[in-house]
């Protein structure tokens, strides 16, 4: 159980960051990570092409492939909104773009390797909520620096999240849930897919703002979370909303709340966290595209044009929809802010559940 000292001052910290946002102030904060040495050859790749922020040259001159990096395994949403974009940027610049994905230590494999490259925009890698969110709160000793490694091009993507449970817990609604949960602290469960995941993020993050005690039970993988929401060993579950979507129409699974900016057309009935007054639970999950430090700010601008005019390809808006995906394209600069603003909230919900892994 957490003292009441510190539910004050979580709270008060996640209600200044609301507050903040809603007034249009984004407080970055650089986290105070520490300096590595695994960045080599970036200074020479960075004056090597310090003419191309002077000459603003087209990317469509540039015939080198494309590299873009994927941090997990094919056949996931993050996988998918790769493919989706991949083909059509390269039917638009006309060069090839190569996918490649580099799985492994939830995502820190390939956020090294993109971060390592010349900023030459020949290396791209697609950055999640896990990757530059999560990891940098939750990991010791994480390879690289979601903020300073890297430059921010644009999200493409964001995905909506969901809370569910399983239809023999007896709550119909949002508010039952929370009477719930109150009524018996700790011996309500939830599932993720294990320690330091979104989804575990996500609970924690709700417990944290409601003043409620939940035990969290880790999975190793989402399938195996979710098989067991749906058979009823854990009743409660955070998770995407495409993930979940079949069981909740299935009746297998009981949606409460989602986490957008408005109720979705195929949830109507669910409340966003917003009219429930949490407005620090209604941010969705997203994917966007990083290039290493150093990518001169005119081609980053380019690149985000790129994909700001493929994700307006009704090709692209119906494969992207079909997994519950929602196309983006924000600026250079507003994505790099979002980075820092997920950073920051998802260290105060580190600190305040005590998650750190090595």
């Amino acid at each position: 159980m957490y003292s009441d000292q510190d539910w004050a001052e979580f709270k008060t910290s996640l209600s200044t960051a609301a507050l903040t946002a809603q007034n249009g102030l984004t407080t970055i904060t650089r986290p105070a990570m520490k300096r590595r040495t695994l960045l080599t050859g970036i200074a020479p790749a960075w004056l090597s092409h310090s003419a191309w922020a002077q000459t603003g040259r087209s990317l469509a001159a540039d015939s080198r492939p494309v590299r873009l990096l994927v941090p997990f395994a094919a056949g996931g949403a993050t996988d998918i909104t790769a493919r989706a974009i991949a083909g059509p940027l390269s039917q638009r610049l006309q060069v090839p773009v190569t996918l490649e994905n580099r799985p492994g230590a939830g995502g820190a494999t390939c956020m090294v390797e993109v971060a390592a490259a010349a900023p030459d925009g020949r290396t791209l890698g697609v950055a999640t909520l896990s990757t530059h969110g999560v990891n940098p709160a939750v990991y010791r000793n994480l390879p690289y620096r979601a903020i300073d490694d890297f430059t921010p091009i644009t999200e493409i993507v964001k995905a909506p999240g969901v809370l569910v449970v399983h239809p023999d817990l007896p709550t119909k609604d949002f508010a039952q849930f929370i009477r719930h949960v109150k009524a018996q602290p700790g011996k309500v469960s939830f599932a993720s897919p294990g320690n330091g995941t979104i989804g575990h993020m996500w609970g924690e993050l709700l417990k944290s703002t409601t003043n409620t005690f939940m035990t969290h039970v880790p999975y190793r993988g989402a399938a195996a979370a979710l098989a067991d929401v749906i058979a009823g060993k854990v009743p409660v579950y955070f998770d995407q909303v495409a993930s979940s979507l079949p069981h909740i129409q299935a009746g297998r699974l009981r949606a409460l709340a989602v986490s957008w900016r408005e109720r979705l057309d195929v949830l109507p009935a669910v409340p966003t966290y917003a009219e429930l007054s949490l407005f620090s639970s209604n941010d969705p999950s997203w994917f966007g595209l990083v290039a290493p430090a150093g990518m001169p700010s005119a081609m980053a601008r380019q690149w985000r044009d790129a994909v700001a005019q493929v994700l307006q390809t009704p090709s692209v808006q119906a494969l992207l929809a079909e997994q519950g995906l929602f196309g983006s394209g924000s600026l250079p600069d507003e994505f790099g802010a979002q980075i820092c603003k997920e950073v920051d909230k998802m260290r105060r919900v580190s600190r305040f559940a005590r998650i750190t892994l090595d």
